[in-house]
């Protein structure tokens, strides 16, 4: 799988850990930033994480920030985007199984590497299912992105 993969400077630390770790089972990686510990907004560094994921350069993205909410709430700003703060392995799969989430983002500071680990396994591994619920939520996902869902 092609994985876009960025953080903030609150998420740097963990995010070198995480590349590592994706590339160890296989994945192509695309790094977005942050690059350093130097002050970032993670607005920007979403941005760019949610374009690959746009442009079919990537299939799924990982953002890493504080808390994750921040990232999370940036990324899901752009049309087609899923994006879901994880903290826990269920999430982490069920995000992906239940509302084809593309983004998982994770805090730093809530978070330590070796959960981190379990939750992007659990992430990477999970698949949107073809339950006809779960496919009819999801396409009234997108059709409120289109505003075309009724009120």
């Amino acid at each position: 799988m092609k994985l876009v993969v960025g953080s903030d400077h609150a998420g740097w630390p963990l995010k070198r850990e995480v590349l590592a770790y994706v590339k160890s089972l296989g994945h192509e990686v695309i790094d977005v930033g942050s690059f350093d510990d130097r002050p970032v907004d993670f607005p920007d560094i979403a941005r760019a994480l949610v374009a690959r994921i746009k442009s079919g350069e990537a299939d799924r993205g990982l953002m890493i920030c504080g808390t994750g909410v921040g990232a999370s709430i940036a990324a899901n700003k752009v049309k087609g985007i899923r994006a879901a703060v994880c903290h826990d392995v269920h999430s982490a799969h069920q995000c992906v199984e239940h509302d084809d989430v593309n983004v998982m983002c994770i805090g730093a500071q809530i978070v330590g590497p070796w959960l981190a680990k379990d939750l992007i396994a659990a992430y990477l591994t999970a698949a949107f299912s073809t339950d006809e619920d779960m496919r009819r939520r999801v396409a009234k996902l997108h059709a409120m992105e289109d505003d075309t869902s009724p009120r």
